[in-house]
């Protein structure tokens, strides 16, 4: 079993971890319970975030509920993530009192445009579904928070007629469905990502107007691969600092274990007594916004400088660089990138995109060994941890970010 079998292999068991039978259900028991007014205080007490006034989360659940096969609702902005550990933390913080068993299952379509795209045994073929959602509300304008169970690196049947060294994309599909059925001006694709600046710390989140596919395995010889797709959107910034001032309440949920070998990060060297940190600097969560200043790197961040989008588990090194090429490392968003650019390039009204993602593992040391090709990787194996056992409070980080910019829109609308 070569390296790139075994990413591909870690790709998809990071993407399904946290999955329990509620939720490959159509209908969980807890569904259509109503949340009592007590239970709604108690959700929003969990995380106890300070909002300004007018502007908190409030989840809007819809009555009587949908059916599945029902179309979206119309909103003004969609928030869309993709696993559990992301899933739970937009609940906490966007839909507060609405836990994913809440949220409303959604298969519009799914048997008769998705099912034969999609291999056997991911999540979406045993849900048989698309994604569930919840509406929320911030300000004036209407939210859908969506979970998609279709995944760029989930579903591809390999080697589809007529496109070998290609793969099946029926996510590229949901998006467009997504964007036609809400009529959201504005999409967000929100969740965790591999940290590829040294000077990234856990809970960071990257905020970027642009997207590349990184692809080698399934996807390499599709005709996006290497492609960078952008969107020149101005950001509204006026509540990042209020969001990191939010942020920097949870920042000892991300703490960076010293460990009794070659540190996981090359952030700490070894001295004759213990690991120490490189600089004094404390690790409170940022957000780092292309063509911005970012006061933990020194200097602005490139403009567009892109997420970078896989078709396996990538991360960033101390030795590889990928800093040079992108701004963190993901497995998805770049689709999105795909799907509005094709919208323009047809000459319809396309939404502006963001991408806001979360730093869960930050970048590994590249002195750890990275081999032999048939086990996995001292490197591999800390991203895993990293990723496991950070990505639901670095996700409230990125949830919050993706709030301040959705009171942004509020504000200039």
């Amino acid at each position: 079993m070569d390296d790139l079998h075994i990413r591909k292999q870690l790709a998809r068991e990071i993407l399904s971890a946290g999955i329990e039978d509620s939720d490959y259900e159509m209908y969980p028991a807890t569904a259509l319970e109503p949340v009592p007014a007590a239970a709604l205080a108690a959700a929003a007490a969990v995380l106890a975030i300070d909002w300004p006034q007018g502007l908190a989360p409030v989840a809007k659940p819809i009555e009587p509920a949908p059916n599945p096969n029902d179309a979206l609702p119309k909103c003004d902005v969609v928030v869309v993530t993709w696993t559990v550990d992301e899933l739970d933390a937009l609940c906490d913080v966007l839909t507060p009192g609405f836990d994913r068993d809440k949220w409303y299952r959604y298969a519009r379509f799914f048997a008769q445009k998705y099912d034969a795209l999609i291999r056997k045994g991911a999540p979406a073929n045993i849900s048989k579904r698309l994604g569930s959602y919840m509406p929320a509300q911030i300000g004036n304008l209407k939210v859908l928070c969506v979970k998609s169970e279709l995944h760029l690196n989930q579903d591809g049947k390999q080697d589809p007629p007529g496109q070998p060294g290609n793969a099946t994309l029926p996510v590229k599909d949901f998006f467009q469905q997504i964007i036609d059925e809400t009529g959201a001006k504005h999409i967000i694709t929100t969740g965790t990502a591999g940290g590829v600046y040294t000077e990234q710390d856990l809970g960071d989140v990257v905020v970027t107007r642009a997207a590349k596919f990184r692809v080698i395995s399934e996807f390499g010889k599709a005709p996006f691969a290497g492609k960078t797709y952008k969107n020149d959107w101005k950001v509204p910034k006026k509540h990042f600092q209020k969001a990191e001032e939010l942020m920097g309440k949870f920042k000892e949920n991300l703490g960076t274990a010293y460990v009794p070998c070659f540190p996981p990060t090359a952030y700490y060297k070894p001295n004759e007594q213990n690991l120490v940190p490189t600089s004094s600097r404390q690790p409170v969560p940022a957000i780092w916004l292309d063509g911005a200043d970012v006061p933990k790197l020194g200097k602005k961040m490139p403009k567009f400088h892109p997420i970078l989008t896989t078709d396996f588990f990538e991360f960033g090194t101390s030795a590889n660089n990928l800093e040079k090429e992108g701004s963190a490392v993901e497995m998805g968003d770049a689709v999105l990138g795909l799907v509005v650019q094709e919208m323009k390039d047809a000459g319809k009204p396309a939404p502006n995109w963001v991408v806001v993602r979360n730093c869960s593992d930050p970048q590994i040391n590249g002195l750890l060994p990275n081999g032999p090709p048939s086990k996995i990787s001292q490197q591999a194996l800390w991203a895993v941890f990293y990723y496991k056992g950070y990505g639901y409070w670095t996700t409230v980080m990125s949830a919050i970010a993706c709030w301040a910019i959705i009171a942004g829109i509020n504000d200039e609308a």
